[in-house]
């Protein structure tokens, strides 16, 4: 679990922009913040300054809806006297003929990373896409338009995001181990039900299991075809005037964070960042490596101290079994490969 949450803070040298120092100097920050909260080992309070709200640590939700919503609202409240109307129509927003194998790719590559990543319990949606984003910029020939909207930026973390749902619940069918919240709840409800999650049931109750099957097939089709349907009205959101959806954004960023928790601490949290990020902005600092620092670091953290713990200190733990190699491995090529690519972009030019 370290070597994988290590891989996924490597993706910060992916998503940092033009700048590497700006980018871990945002990743740092992000873990820092992540320690604040109860020692998962000792019990001792951390950073918390007697504020009981911040026990459990900070939740990342409020953070990213600051970062990223909050702030762009207010970066788009100066803009407001270059306000464009957008009109666009469905044949636009359908992938070209030329997209579709790029599209595919994505989606066969990163829709497997998805699934293992999923079926490791307490890796989650998050993190797969997060890889996947990062690990899609280091493949593609334009790593230069990510962020732009071009289809395999798109498709990639979406597909790995999809990829989650069935991972998780490998674990959970065959050991009874949740995945993720998503596949817990559901060892709730099989629970109820009077079944065990495990070997036997699939001795037991196999019409079951391949009825859940059978039903993530079903769920695929209907997705896609409640996606086509509704293409029409998403569209529609870009010709709505800035000036009434800036304030629905503020509305939805505000009511968001507060219903996460039903207290308002969230909603100030979301606030600070919101007016942390709006200048991290204006300093060209990423916010994205903040967010994965923050989502990455109490999984790399626990599981490190935790496998030390476990060997008495001795750091070989680490390269103890030949999972550990292949991340190793992974998270070399992840630090170098973008460096290589960017030198001998910038020898080439």
């Amino acid at each position: 679990f370290f070597m994988l949450a290590v891989f996924g803070l490597c993706i910060i040298a992916s998503i940092s922009g033009s700048s590497l120092a700006k980018g871990f100097l945002s990743g740092g920050l992000g873990l820092l913040l992540a320690t604040v909260g109860i020692d998962s080992i000792t019990g001792i309070a951390r950073f918390t300054y007697g504020n009981i709200y911040l026990m459990s640590g900070i939740n990342y939700i409020p953070i990213m809806i600051g970062l990223f919503a909050m702030s762009q609202a207010l970066t788009s409240v100066e803009e407001l006297h270059l306000e464009q109307m957008v009109t666009t129509g469905v044949k636009h927003v359908i992938p070209r003929k030329e997209d579709w194998g790029v599209i595919g790719r994505s989606g066969l590559i990163f829709g497997t990373v998805g699934t293992i990543v999923g079926a490791i319990p307490g890796a989650g949606a998050d993190i797969a896409a997060f890889i996947a984003y990062g690990q899609a910029k280091n493949m593609s020939k334009h790593p230069e338009s990510f962020g732009s909207g071009i289809p395999e930026g798109v498709a990639a973390p979406e597909a790995a995001n999809n990829g989650v749902t069935g991972g998780a619940l490998i674990p959970m069918l065959t050991l009874g181990v949740p995945g993720d919240a998503v596949a817990a709840i559901m060892i709730g409800a099989l629970t109820i039900q009077g079944l065990q999650p495990g070997p036997l049931l699939f001795q037991n109750n196999a019409p079951l299991v391949y009825s859940l099957f059978i039903g993530f097939f079903i769920a695929n089709i209907c997705m896609l075809l409640l996606g086509l349907s509704s293409l029409r009205f998403f569209t529609k959101v870009l010709s709505v005037p800035k000036s009434i959806l800036i304030p629905t954004i503020f509305l939805l960023c505000f009511v968001g964070s507060y219903a996460i928790g039903n207290n308002i601490f969230d909603v100030v949290i979301m606030l600070f960042f919101g007016i942390g990020g709006y200048f991290l902005q204006k300093l060209k600092i990423p916010s994205s490596p903040a967010v994965l620092g923050l989502i990455l670091g109490p999984m790399a953290e626990s599981n490190f101290r935790r496998a030390l713990l476990m060997s008495k200190g001795s750091v070989s733990t680490f390269f103890s079994t030949a999972i550990c190699w292949v991340f190793f491995v992974l998270i070399v090529l992840s630090l170098v490969v973008p460096i290589i690519k960017k030198y001998w972009r910038r020898g080439k030019a």
